[in-house]
């Protein structure tokens, strides 16, 4: 290669590098589509459960598939002892994606399909781990907490029932609904670092919990997954005081965010490669925040959320992303704000399976090349 005439596309910025039938953004309606349904349509009117069978199927399912798929789901949901041993083994000090990581490392070493990546046993496999994972995100929580395994319900949905094992009490239909919006934006969104890290080490024929578990950890990162906790981290800096009006807190946060952008702070939860006029999830999930505001009572972090936003747009023109409402959303739910992106993780095993069976179908080794610039050959 001639390093005058390389053009070299930092972290493949605009770079198209396969097909995928999966997902796309929209940009005549800036929405994102699963499968062609736009999310928030999605949203409003289907469990996640539909929308995992939909990802994974490439359409909605029956009422007769999704009755079977529902049945399924509900007998795979308890924790596995063996996983609890290797996560009990894990200092509560570890990030709770790491524990994520090594769970998902373990139910892979222990499926009865291990060695086995044909469809429909990788199909098999991923109905599992959607399955399996939320005892794995709530159990977690629980013994950092010093609290015991709540064993899940099969009277509930997949939302509920994650709620159910990660406080052990009923949630008033509002929070499951909000919830389970978060779970279903969360759930794909394209060739994003951790979709694309799963598709790079599918490539390579490895399994399906090999590229889950390296997905995990490209998710963890705060310029990816972890920017949902890093907004929670933001409203702590800025300060939550549950006495204040709308206002006074509105006024805070706007004076935090320019002082933090006069520093040249880094501040997550705004701005996305893909979308140019805004974030197209945000609207269900911000109206989903406001419904959790009113239920709970918290105006003051209503204010927080729009002195900031509305900062950053007269400053940078920049606009949420996702993790924007997420993260308070799961903040007012009770979730501990280290557990946020493990919950994004129990949504984005549907997307990655998804991208892990289609990656599988047409299948070539992910080999990109690079621009040599050090030195010339040398003798030693």
């Amino acid at each position: 290669m001639n390093s005058e005439t390389t053009e070299i596309r930092k972290g493949l910025a605009g770079v198209v590098v396969d097909y995928t039938a999966i997902s796309k953004v929209n940009a005549e309606t800036n929405s994102l589509l699963y499968r062609g349904y736009p999310v928030q349509e999605l949203a409003a009117k289907c469990s996640f459960e539909e929308v995992a069978y939909l990802l994974w199927h490439g359409e909605l399912p029956t009422a007769e598939e999704l009755e079977k798929f529902r049945a399924a789901e509900r007998a795979g949901r308890a924790l596995d002892p063996h996983v609890k041993e290797v996560v009990d083994a894990l200092p509560t000090s570890a990030h709770p994606m790491d524990v994520c990581r090594t769970a998902a490392s373990v139910l892979g070493a222990r499926h009865p399909l291990a060695e086995d990546s044909s469809p429909e046993a990788n199909l098999a496999k991923a109905k599992d781990l959607f399955a399996a994972f939320p005892a794995v995100v709530a159990y977690d929580q629980r013994r950092r907490r010093g609290q015991e395994v709540v064993e899940p319900r099969d009277d509930l949905g997949y939302s509920e029932n994650f709620l159910w094992m990660a406080f052990g009490e009923d949630h008033v239909p509002e929070v499951v609904e909000a919830f389970e919006v978060s779970m279903i934006l969360y759930a794909e969104h394209s060739f994003n670092a951790s979709t694309f890290t799963a598709r790079v080490i599918t490539s390579s024929l490895s399994d399906l919990h090999s590229a889950v578990t390296g997905a995990i950890g490209a998710l963890k990162g705060p310029l990816h997954g972890g920017a949902n906790e890093a907004v929670m981290h933001t409203f702590d800096e800025i300060g939550i005081r549950p006495e204040e009006s709308l206002d006074q807190a509105a006024a805070r946060a706007k004076a935090w965010m320019q002082d933090a952008l006069a520093q040249k702070k880094k501040v997550m939860g705004f701005g996305h490669r893909v979308y140019k006029h805004g974030d197209s999830r945000v609207p269900t999930m911000k109206a989903a925040l406001d419904k959790m505001i009113a239920h709970y009572g918290r105006p003051e972090l209503l204010g927080l959320y729009n002195g900031l936003e509305q900062a950053m747009d007269e400053a940078k023109a920049i606009k949420p992303n996702l993790d924007y409402p997420a993260g308070p959303t799961y903040h007012l739910m009770g979730f501990d704000t280290p557990t946020f992106t493990p919950i994004f993780v129990a949504s984005r095993i549907t997307g990655w399976t998804a991208h892990i069976l289609e990656q599988t179908a047409s299948n070539s080794l992910i080999r990109p090349l690079s621009e040599y610039s050090g030195h010339q050959q040398r003798s030693a």
